[in-house]
């Protein structure tokens, strides 16, 4: 069970630390109860939001409708939510975290 990873009626739940700025959008372990991402928008007018839904939809083979952040508009700590029916193991998978 991880502490930043929530799966239960359809939607799985996330707790981000996200760092923008990066070289490329890779997801970079745990930092502290959150799963670190290491994005490469700037953290300008909403880019590095913008960046990370929609790398998070397609990491999740979504629609970016299906991808809505909860909290950390203006944060590096996210809240974000994916409309999917996966379990933890297969999203674990998906950030090849074991």
């Amino acid at each position: 069970m991880k502490p930043w990873l929530t799966c239960r009626d359809g939607a799985v739940r996330l707790t981000l630390h996200v760092q923008p700025g990066a070289k490329k959008t890779e997801p970079a372990g745990e930092h502290g109860d959150c799963l670190k991402i290491r994005l490469a928008a700037p953290p300008v007018d909403g880019k590095a939001n913008a960046a990370l839904l929609a790398w998070l939809a397609d990491r999740f083979d979504v629609a970016k409708r299906d991808v809505v952040l909860l909290s950390g508009d203006k944060n590096r700590h996210k809240v974000v939510e994916i409309a999917c029916a996966l379990d933890e193991a297969a999203v674990l998978g998906l950030f090849q975290l074991q």
